[in-house]
């Protein structure tokens, strides 16, 4: 690993879901949450085009010598490029072999490459024979899912650099639903954050899980999705707290409640997630 963030954030697969934080680990987090919620006294600033220089400090402002400016985008200028990437290599402009591997994970999971995916986690994730009974059971479509995997980290990868620690405010934003895209306008969804139907919860952030945990435990970019699992979760919990819209953005949420959340979940690793996305369909205690 090039970068700490995959260290303290990400700890390894057999640590005991019981163990107490290690308070290193509780600061390091504290202080790099405290450093993006610096949107929470800068509200929502349109996202501007100049250096290449910025430390994603999560002021919303971050400047960007690479990336074009966007008429009418406000929020983080990478962080919005990086969700409107991942949805265009995802769901809007699948390339053929990322569609074939859709097929191939929906045949298995009995339909679906969501709602099919997340119930099969969720009804072996609560077994004692879980890990092994979802590792064996995803271990068919191996291949499919190493597609998913690249292609997605392709996009994460083409922004950030592996483990940057500025992926933890890109994921603040999404949460908190403060990322605003006039390209995505023509689809009725220009605040990049979790979808949900109306009036429903998100449950994306438990399927992404599933996923996760599936790619981890066959050892697909296991390191990679270590490292992400917390962020998901980090996301997940602001969502639920701050339950943004798809259409306007929304208000950051207080910076207190971006530190607290930060040193709950963002040094979680995947076993005491698992136990975390039992809860359903916001964390216990939260929504």
């Amino acid at each position: 690993m090039s970068h700490q963030l995959g260290r303290p954030l990400a700890p390894s697969l057999d640590r005991p879901l019981d163990r107490p934080l290690d308070r290193r680990q509780l600061l390091r987090a504290s202080v790099g949450a405290a450093a993006l919620a610096g949107l929470a006294t800068t509200g929502i600033a349109p996202a501007r085009a100049a250096t290449a220089t910025g430390t994603g400090t999560g002021t919303g402002t971050e400047r960007t010598s690479d990336l074009p400016p966007v008429p009418g985008m406000l929020g983080d200028r990478r962080a919005n490029e990086v969700w409107y990437q991942l949805d265009e290599v995802a769901l809007y402009r699948a390339s053929p072999e990322l569609l074939a591997a859709y097929r191939a994970i929906g045949a298995h999971v009995g339909g679906s490459i969501e709602s099919g995916f997340r119930t099969v986690w969720q009804e072996m994730s609560k077994s004692p024979e879980y890990p092994a009974n979802f590792q064996a059971f995803m271990a068919p479509i191996e291949e499919p899912l190493r597609v998913v995997s690249r292609i997605q980290l392709e996009v994460f990868d083409s922004l950030y650099r592996p483990y940057d620690p500025r992926l933890v405010a890109a994921f603040a934003y999404f949460g908190q639903g403060v990322l605003y895209d006039p390209r995505r306008e023509n689809v009725r969804s220009p605040v990049h954050t979790m979808d949900s139907l109306p009036g429903r919860a998100p449950v994306g952030y438990h399927t992404w899980h599933a996923y996760m945990r599936a790619m981890m435990l066959l050892g697909i970019d296991r390191p990679r999705w270590v490292a992400f699992a917390p962020l998901n979760a980090y996301a997940w919990a602001l969502q639920s707290v701050a339950k943004p819209s798809t259409q306007t953005p929304s208000p950051p949420l207080p910076r207190e409640t971006v530190v607290r959340f930060a040193a709950t979940w963002l040094p979680r690793g995947p076993r005491w997630l698992d136990a975390a996305f039992q809860s359903f369909p916001y964390p216990r205690g939260i929504g």
